[in-house]
């Protein structure tokens, strides 16, 4: 008998158990969500800035300084972060790729080069309606496909929709005006659709690359941004508010061709790659602090390796095997090796020469001196502890998991 009830009892925890878990999983799937990732939102940025909004996020809530992925560029942790898995999973590793196939560098355009679905499609699956606003068009064309509704001003017809009607024709994407014009249009279209379960916003870094955070250009910037996260509350008051970045940005004084240095060094390469090339050339002219090697031989690896090492401003040159393993990368999406700039040096393609003295206003990122963010987890019901939140792209992991 004893044993009987025993039994009865274990079988009402485990059901009461199962219950506070389903009822917990339903919380998380339907309270209202807006997530933002803040393009080159570097802390530096942050408490240099008037943003009394975002302060009030960060007492109310969680708020932690923590590291984003590598290389340091936006693809990486955008794809991440929206994915809630690392590259070694969702098989982004850059802006462009080195695809096999081809031989050729090319840029991560196609949707189907994520292997692992994005929160759109676990939102989808689970009824959520969702939203995705970018100033990028990269990041529509490679996450969008299970949105709702996106938008960024460069997408085809952009210019005729109703936030160009409400808003005025999209700003250029180079301007902090194009930031304001997204935020402007994500409220708009939050307020008229309260079906909206997920709501993803991504601004541009353009303000970042082209001012520093004590400058008057960059505080303006964010102080104006900081007002959209305070409209965003007050529309929107049930919703929980996850914010990160995906880089911060750095002064940089000197650029490497390593192709041209390595070939003038007696030490040719097939190709190397700088994964901060992009098409958003006045940002940054594809020069990264992070580049991958290919090699013609696999016996040339130590050659290879001891020449960049020679080269000033060169941190570290990591194996294939090392890279991956440290900063979990996709072994097949990255070069024979992965090089690393100290914090003032960067690397990519120069048309007449092997390095180059950069203007003193250049700014650039991808190495590991970008890769510290904040990040802020506001009003979410049901959200891990923070202890969780260990990197950027745990931001929204946790969300709308079977």
């Amino acid at each position: 008998m004893k044993k009987s009830f025993a039994n009865v009892g274990l079988c009402l925890a485990i059901c009461l158990f199962s219950l506070q878990i389903a009822s917990a999983q339903k919380a998380a799937k339907t309270q209202r969500t807006i997530i933002i990732m803040m393009d080159g939102f570097g802390n530096d940025y942050y408490r240099n800035a008037d943003m009394p909004n975002l302060k009030q996020l960060e007492k109310a809530g969680i708020y932690k300084v923590v590291p984003s992925l590598m290389p340091a560029v936006t693809n990486v942790n955008n794809i991440a972060i929206a994915t809630g898995d690392l590259p070694a999973k969702n098989g982004i590793t850059g802006n462009v790729f080195f695809n096999p196939k081809t031989q050729k560098e090319e840029y991560i355009e196609d949707p189907g080069l994520i292997l692992t679905p994005t929160i759109f499609q676990r939102a989808k699956k689970l009824g959520v309606k969702s939203a995705l606003f970018s100033c990028k068009k990269k990041t529509v064309d490679l996450m969008g496909g299970f949105a709702d509704i996106s938008l960024c001003p460069e997408c085809d017809g952009a210019g005729s929709t109703i936030w160009a009607k409400e808003f005025g024709a999209p700003p250029g994407i180079y301007s902090k005006e194009i930031s304001y014009w997204i935020f402007k249009s994500a409220i708009y279209t939050i307020k008229n659709n309260p079906d909206l379960g997920l709501i993803y916003i991504h601004t541009t870094d353009y303000p970042m690359h082209m001012w520093p955070p004590e400058s008057a250009d960059a505080k303006d910037f964010l102080h104006h941004v900081d007002e959209y996260i305070g409209e965003l509350r007050k529309i929107a008051p049930d919703a929980a508010i996850l914010i990160t970045a995906d880089h911060g940005l750095n002064s940089k004084s000197l650029c490497w061709d390593l192709e041209k240095a390595l070939q003038a060094r007696n030490a040719p390469v097939k190709i190397v790659i700088s994964p901060e090339k992009d098409k958003y050339v006045k940002h940054h002219r594809g020069m990264g602090g992070a580049a991958y090697v290919y090699l013609n031989d696999k016996k040339d690896l130590e050659k290879v390796k001891k020449t960049i090492l020679s080269l000033k401003g060169v941190e570290a040159v990591l194996t294939r095997a090392q890279a991956a393993k440290r900063f979990g990368l996709m072994p097949e999406r990255i070069g024979d090796l992965m090089v690393l700039a100290d914090k003032t040096t960067v690397f990519g393609y120069l048309e007449n020469a092997e390095s180059e003295q950069l203007d003193a206003h250049y700014r650039s990122h991808g190495s590991g001196f970008e890769a510290h963010v904040p990040l802020f987890v506001y009003n979410a019901n049901n959200a891990p502890n923070a202890a969780y939140f260990k990197y950027n792209y745990l931001l929204a992991a946790w969300m709308y998991r079977n």
